[in-house]
Formats: structure tokens, sequence, C-alpha cells
């Protein structure tokens, strides 16, 4: 492994950033940049200090052999050799960038491994992932897929987007356990069209329990309400809910209508 590659990965598995590796050297972010690009080296005076901030020798600093020491029996003489013994934690980790870029960003960025890692690309994989496609713990992109995701459509636990589906959804359409948004649709539903096992909405409200101007379900609260019958909303004439919505809500989106007037009659 090369020099700035070998003191890139040192300064992830501390988590640091340039900036915050450069502060503990008295040197600028640019010059521990060009360090990891392979542009300068440092000094013989800061590659000292980098050895001594990572617990490394300089040998295995520079060239990435590591040093081993402990007491090795030489089989010819009888005698026994001392060796110096250094055990390096090295934490797992992998990344791959690819060469081609699109508007100074790499196409394909993977970036995993214990800590903080950032991917960033057209298509990023990382612990924390940005793009336009985003995988990761945290992601944000235009598709994105992770435990938290931000983006126009995600997929998550925690899911925030235009198109939003998680556990917790929140966004234009929402669908989830727990769903906010313009349309939502979950166990637990509040926007200004929603279904739900319990359904809260500005407008229309389709549910077990459902509270909105026009409300549809077992138990209802509304200006307009339908109640079930033995809990089927079959029992619900479509007609009449249709006629309910283009009596109050006309300029409402077609295939929402429609979408209400499908779960009845």
């Amino acid at each position: 492994m090369e020099f700035n590659d070998r003191l890139m990965e040192l300064r992830k598995s501390k988590g640091w950033s340039q900036e915050e590796l450069g502060d503990k050297l008295e040197v600028t972010r640019q010059t521990v940049s060009k360090w990891e690009l392979g542009q300068t080296t440092p000094e013989m005076n800061k590659l000292a200090a980098l050895s001594e901030l990572f617990q490394i020798s300089l040998d295995e600093l520079i060239s990435g052999k590591e040093q081993s020491t402990g007491y090795e029996q030489n089989p010819g003489q009888g005698r026994r050799i001392e060796k110096e013994v250094i055990y390096i934690e090295q934490r797992r980790h992998y990344e791959y960038k690819s060469k081609r870029t699109v508007k100074g960003m790499p196409l394909v960025h993977i970036n995993l491994g214990y800590g903080m890692y950032h991917a960033r690309g057209i298509l990023a994989i990382g612990n924390i992932a940005t793009g336009l496609i985003a995988i990761g713990a945290v992601s944000a992109g235009l598709i994105s897929l992770g435990a938290v995701s931000l983006g126009l459509l995600t997929l998550a636990a925690l899911s925030v987007g235009i198109l939003s589906i998680g556990a917790i959804a929140v966004g234009l359409f929402a669908i989830g356990g727990f769903a906010v948004g313009y349309l939502a649709l979950g166990g637990l539903a509040v926007g200004t069209y929603s279904i739900g096992g319990c359904a809260l909405a500005d407008k229309i409200a389709l549910g077990g329990y459902a509270s909105g101007h026009i409300a549809v379900g077992d138990a209802v609260k509304g200006t307009v309400e339908f109640l079930t019958k033995d809990n089927k909303f079959s029992d619900i004439n479509g007609s009449d809910l249709k006629q309910a919505i283009l009596d109050q809500y006309p300029d409402t989106w077609k295939w929402i209508s429609d979408l209400f007037i499908s779960l009845v009659g």
C-alpha cells in the first residue's frame, strides 16, 4: 500500500477529518489533502509526529509493513533472538471509487467499515451515503435507501421524501406504520387525504377510525360521515361517496378520489 493510501486509511480509522488531522500536526487541511493525493510527502519531523500520533513505527507508516516482537528460537545456534512485536488493531474498511466521473462526482463510490465512512457518488453505498442513488445507514439522494433516508423516492425505517415508504414515513405521498403526508397510508395516517387503521385528514379520511371533513370508517368524526356496517366498507355506496367528494372537493385529483371510491362499494 502506498504511503498516501496508508495515511488516508489511518486517518479514517480514527474518524478524523483532514482538517482535524491537520490541527493535530499544525498544518493546513490542504497540506493533508496533498499528502493523501500523493502530490507531496511529509517532512521527517511530520512523519515522526504521524508515527507517534497513530502509535505505529515509521517503517509501518511508510511501507505498511508491520513489525513484530517476541522471542524466536534459532534452531541452528540454539539461542533466542529477540524481536520487537507491535500489535495494531486494524479496523475493517473497504472503499472503492470509480475513475469515471460525472461533473466531478464518481460514477460509483463505495465506502464501508466500522466508523463514519461517507460515500459520495452517482451511485453511493456507505455508512453515510449521498448521491443520485444512495444506499446507507444514513442516506440522501434522488433514490434513497437506508435506516434513515432523505430523497425523492425513499425507503427506510425513518423515511423523508416525495414518495416515502418506511416504519415512519414523511412525504408528499407517505406509506408506513406512522405516515404523514399529502396522501398518507399507514397504521396511523395523518394528511390532507388519509387511509389507515387510524386516519386523520384535513379533507378525506378512511379507516377503522376516521376523522376528517369527509370521514369513512367503523368509527367516524366529520362533517360528511359514512359509517360502515359490521366493519365492512362494502356496505358503503361508492356512488354516494363519489358525489360527496365532487360536492365538497371538486378539484380533488381524479386518481385520489378513485382510490377512495375503489376501497368501498
